[in-house]
């Protein structure tokens, strides 16, 4: 690693902050553009898209609300919902671990085929792989009711 070169005055210029996650992935654009090749591929995947629902444009919608808020973008998401509760938000789908590991492989494939920077996959998959295995549900006798667009606090 190379020091930056002092500045005139003889102090050292400060590093630069490396970009957040939101900045790495595109930002709101690039938000929008990974969910929607990733919603893209579970339409056509055969073991994710018997799990979501018919009409997937909700999903869709607020998923980049979502990861726009995770990634370090504005808070639209628990603006709009409230607090996430992922986990509740999921217990109407059965969720086996063979789907949690599809989930993430697509949503791997979608980031890395926006050409995402692979430090900054790393780092969204060190978040997501737990989060994903979290929403793990099939055998629990959990609520299986919808939510629908509730606010959660």
């Amino acid at each position: 690693m190379t020091t930056p070169p002092p500045d005139p005055r003889g102090t050292p210029a400060p590093t630069p902050a490396p970009p957040s996650l939101f900045d790495a992935v595109g930002g709101r654009d690039g938000v929008r553009r990974i969910v929607e090749r990733f919603y893209d591929l579970v339409e056509a995947d055969e073991v994710l898209r018997p799990i979501f629902p018919g009409d997937l444009a909700s999903g869709r919608a607020k998923q980049v609300l979502f990861f726009e808020q995770w990634l370090g973008g504005e808070p639209r998401y628990s603006a709009a919902y409230g607090h996430p509760r992922l986990r509740r938000r999921h217990f109407p789908f059965v969720i086996d671990e063979r789907a949690a590991g599809r989930w993430l492989r697509l949503f791997t494939q979608a980031l890395r085929e926006h050409a995402v920077p692979e430090a900054a996959v790393a780092q969204i998959l060190e978040g997501l792989g737990p989060l994903a295995h979290h929403m793990v549900n099939a055998g629990e006798d959990v609520p299986r009711e919808p939510l629908g667009d509730a606010r959660l606090t």
